[in-house]
């Protein structure tokens, strides 16, 4: 058997469509969690109360999402021990039925897959910002988290039941759990699979209750901390190579160039290693494993950044300012070569 979730924030009439074509294709158990709606908005939930098949249960005040989930999947643990696992769904009717049967009985047949509902972005009615921050959150996660998925946002998922426990202890208690939930597959190795699913917008997706700044930064804030660290040791690295070009301006073009360069990537990339094992990949592998490879890595990176910082001075004969600005254009180049290493190699665990 599969449960359905639906987490709810003021429903209109929508809801009950929700929930009388999950049982009309047969759906037997359907968990309605009320996220601290206010009065004006309790009969959708009143009448799915009716319902044999539906459980409510209620917040006193809006959490949000993430909590509405994470409160469904305990509820689960303690009272649905023998289901195959759950399905989340929005309660906007923008789910078909059809589709949603679609992904519990690919995660039945799966076992141990967890099921992405993904809808197309390419079609005419999907809105631009919808698209938008679809393509732009997709680019993130497969540049910064080396996953692949064609719709980051969807709120179908078919989770098997032995994930719930941890799903539980996700951080996030918004919309940006979602995105946390999806972090944690990867972290965890816990498989996961894309089935493609109608796209319907209602409305312009006007009955959203996801606030563009607000949920936005924090959706975009758990995966710039992958950048962070890189950017900010760059930073750290130029400022000392900036200072000690200047200081050793005196000896000859490559010894200055040389020492600025090894001076200032020590000091850059003992923080910078730092930052990434603990915030960045948050590694479980002990640091004299992780430390050889990162400082392997470093050293190459070094002598490449070195290399074509004195050829790129050795060609144009430029001085102290430019020599800077190349140094600056070199390193972000190696900034994403090395950003990638360090996620499938240095801190692979």
């Amino acid at each position: 058997m599969v449960t359905v979730i639906i987490p709810s924030l003021n429903p209109d009439e929508k809801l009950l469509l929700v929930v009388k074509s999950l049982t009309d294709i047969g759906f037997k158990d359907i968990i309605i969690v009320n996220d601290g709606s206010d009065k004006e908005h309790m009969i959708p939930f009143e009448e799915a109360g009716k319902i044999a098949e539906c459980t409510i249960l209620t917040h006193e005040v809006n959490k949000g999402k993430g909590r509405a989930l994470k409160t469904a999947f305990a509820y689960c643990i303690a009272n649905r021990k023998g289901i195959d696992g759950v399905v989340t769904v929005d309660g906007d009717n923008q789910h078909r039925a059809e589709d949603i049967l679609a992904c519990a009985k690919r995660m039945q047949e799966k076992k141990n897959s967890v099921i992405l509902g993904t809808r197309d972005f390419h079609q005419k009615d999907v809105p631009f910002k919808s698209r938008f921050g679809n393509n732009m959150t997709g680019f993130v996660f497969r540049f910064a988290c080396g996953m692949k998925i064609s719709d980051t946002q969807t709120g179908l998922r078919a989770i098997p039941y032995e994930y719930l426990p941890v799903l539980c202890e996700v951080s996030g208690e918004r919309f940006e759990y979602e995105t946390n939930m999806l972090l944690t597959f990867k972290k965890l190795d816990i498989p996961y699979e894309e089935v493609s699913i109608q796209t319907v917008y209602i409305d312009e997706n006007a009955t959203t209750h996801f606030h563009p700044v607000r949920d936005s930064f924090k959706i975009y804030g758990i995966i710039i901390k992958f950048l962070f660290g890189s950017v900010s040791s760059c930073l750290i690295d130029l400022g000392l190579f900036t200072v000690l070009k200047i200081l050793t301006s005196g000896l000859s073009e490559r010894i200055s160039i040389l020492i600025s360069t090894v001076v200032a990537r020590v000091f850059s990339s003992f923080y910078n290693y730092n930052f990434n094992r603990r915030a960045v990949f948050d590694s479980r592998e002990k640091a004299g494993n992780t430390v050889v490879r990162y400082y392997i890595l470093c050293i190459v990176q070094m002598m490449v950044s070195y290399g074509l910082v004195y050829a790129a001075n050795h060609v144009f004969s430029m001085g102290n300012i430019m020599t800077v600005v190349s140094k600056a254009v070199i390193d972000t180049f190696l900034f994403f070569i090395s950003f990638q290493i360090q996620r499938v190699w240095v801190f692979r665990k």
